[in-house]
């Protein structure tokens, strides 16, 4: 099978089309023919990783399951799926930037109809990154709740499952952003932290830490999106982050608030795998809305 791979090397690290050998699913897993592979800033932390060996990039899949051990339940050969993996997990032969991907049966999800496989494979890091993220902050019992970079990919999903949730949503964005802020829940957009105070948390996704933290009410909560990068607590907030962990369970639902239109799947553009560096290199400049999607 064709695959994107990280070759590490002394003068930069390499991404090219490397040929590996077709996978097989062990027990409980499926083989996913992959027909969309979503570019995340996750993969531009892979491709700059100064670590030894070779990777894949990808950590977004959906296609079809074209075989399963047998003891997988009703992801059956056949079945449209999507997931959420990672190219270092025990299992994987590669990313999800690949034609065929490994991922545990627990691990994926069924793409309801009406939703475009293309569109789908957007949906699963992202999504359950907002909704494990939320999940840190408690109920909402009517709190508010500033995004920062709420109209990226994982930004956009925290302002509608906080809005689904309960809470009150500010969103920071820029102006342009600000219908889909609204179709996504938002009470209220701002485009500055100036304009921003007294929250009772914030889900920093644009990791503007410090900054973004003094807008949270003393005793509040700040929820960071990378570990190691969180500002220090101060004035009694608690400050937090998290990684997030495949679950098939939960992505089912979610796909199913995709298909009837409370969550919003945004792509930015399909591109080959041949042909993935403009959409890497538009993730590196920023601003883009939606997901750029690889197919095979």
């Amino acid at each position: 099978m064709r695959a994107i791979t990280v070759t590490r090397r002394e003068d930069g690290n390499e991404t090219r089309i490397g040929h590996l050998p077709d996978p097989s699913p062990a027990a409980g897993q499926i083989r996913i023919r992959m027909v969309g592979a979503a570019v995340n800033a996750a993969d531009l932390r892979i491709i700059d990783d100064p670590g030894q060996g070779p990777l894949g990039l990808g950590l977004d899949v959906a296609g079809i399951v074209d075989l399963a051990a047998p003891d997988v339940g009703d992801l059956v050969v056949g079945t449209p799926v999507a997931a959420l993996t990672f190219p270092f997990a025990a299992h994987a032969v590669a990313g999800t930037a690949a034609e065929y991907v490994i991922v545990p049966a627990a691990d994926a999800a069924p793409v309801p109809e009406g939703i475009d496989l293309l569109d789908a494979a957007t949906v699963p890091l992202n999504s359950l990154t907002a909704d494990q993220l939320l999940a840190h902050l408690g109920p909402p019992r009517g709190r508010s709740l500033l995004v920062t970079g709420a109209a990226g990919g994982l930004g956009g999903y925290a302002v509608a499952l906080a809005a689904l949730a309960g809470w009150k949503v500010t969103g920071l964005a820029r102006a342009s952003d600000a219908a889909f802020l609204t179709r996504a829940g938002a009470a209220e957009t701002i485009t500055s932290l100036a304009d921003a105070a007294d929250f009772d948390a914030v889900l920093d996704a644009a990791l503007l830490g410090a900054a973004a933290m003094r807008t949270v009410r003393h005793h509040g909560h700040y929820e960071g999106v990378v570990p190691g990068l969180e500002p220090q607590p101060e004035r009694g907030i608690t400050v937090m982050s998290g990684v997030v962990a495949p679950d098939g369970r939960r992505l089912r639902d979610l796909l199913a608030l995709t298909a009837n239109g409370t969550l919003e799947a945004r792509r930015a553009g399909t591109t080959s795998l041949e042909n993935a560096a403009p959409a890497f290199q538009s993730l590196r400049d920023g601003g883009q809305r939606g997901r750029w999607v690889l197919t095979p």
